[in-house]
């Protein structure tokens, strides 16, 4: 059994319930315990009113809210993995921070798309797009319904360097599920950077860029797919954009994994775009 957790965060809301099934069912097929944490909430410059007074505020009835929350996402969780080490914890705090930081040290981290009502879906879909490009280990965001199960893992390819813990996540992820992985990189040549180029500085062809793509991704595959022998690898090279590509790949697997950078690297564009227009489950993983 793995010593590290699987965390999952929950506001009560059936999307996240739905993150800490996922979340169990992970926990399960790992041999890991489940962490499973909640955050209050409290509005800015508000503080808890514990041990100060006798009425009930808003403070409280938020503290109640994350008790529930995390009652009932135990109970979830047990129910869907009954032998399962299962520990809850409340997170003082922002939210995004909060969730951020109860990552640190775990396997990975799962949120939901979205929570309760209109203001509390806007609270989540924010924690949840800040740990996605924050967090100092895998986030996962499960997304609002799964569907049936396609057996297969996808992993976003965007340079063949430093991709090493993006795709030991993924093969792994793959040999768990016993599942295949495919392998896409997305390429497309601005059209700004085209008119740049000039008559005396012509660009390569597409056929060319093309060939090239899919010979250093073979090169790549092979490297590991040596390491993870059973598990079945494909892969595919498309002019398009990255974003738009990976985000409908996420419609064809069970599990769409990007590499990210720090975020003081960048916003990171495509990640964004893949989580915001994702048809899947998508997880994120730090790379160095």
């Amino acid at each position: 059994m793995s010593a590290k957790p699987i965390v999952a965060a929950t506001d009560g809301s059936e999307e996240s319930l739905r993150a800490v099934d996922w979340a169990a069912r992970e926990a399960v097929l790992r041999g890991a315990p489940l962490r499973i944490v909640s955050a209050a909430g409290l509005l800015p410059r508000m503080v808890s009113s514990e041990g100060h007074s006798d009425y009930q505020t808003v403070s409280d009835v938020l503290r109640k809210d994350s008790d529930v929350a995390l009652t009932t996402a135990a109970a979830r969780a047990a129910q869907a993995a009954p032998d399962l080490l299962i520990d809850t914890d409340h997170l003082p705090g922002a939210p995004e921070e909060a969730v951020t930081e109860s990552g640190s040290g775990a396997l990975m981290l799962v949120v939901g798309s979205r929570g309760i009502g209109a203001f509390h879906a806007m609270v989540l879909g924010s924690v949840s797009r800040y740990t996605a490009t924050h967090a100092s280990s895998p986030v996962v965001v499960v997304r609002d319904e799964i569907g049936a199960a396609h057996q297969q893992v996808g992993i976003g390819i965007s340079s063949l360097e430093g991709n090493a813990a993006a795709l030991t996540f993924a093969f792994e992820e793959a040999a768990l599920r016993k599942a295949s992985l495919i392998a896409v990189h997305a390429w497309h040549t601005p059209q700004s950077e085209v008119s740049r180029a000039g008559s005396e500085a012509r660009p390569p062809g597409k056929d060319y860029l093309q060939a090239e793509a899919t010979r250093n991704l073979e090169a790549l595959l092979a490297d590991w797919h040596g390491k993870y022998p059973d598990v079945p690898v494909s892969h595919d090279v498309v002019h398009g954009h990255p974003g738009r590509v990976l985000a409908g790949l996420s419609a064809r697997t069970d599990l769409l994994v990007l590499g990210r950078h720090a975020a003081h690297h960048g916003a990171g564009g495509v990640t964004h775009a893949v989580l915001n227009h994702a048809h899947g489950t998508i997880a994120t993983v730090p790379l160095s």
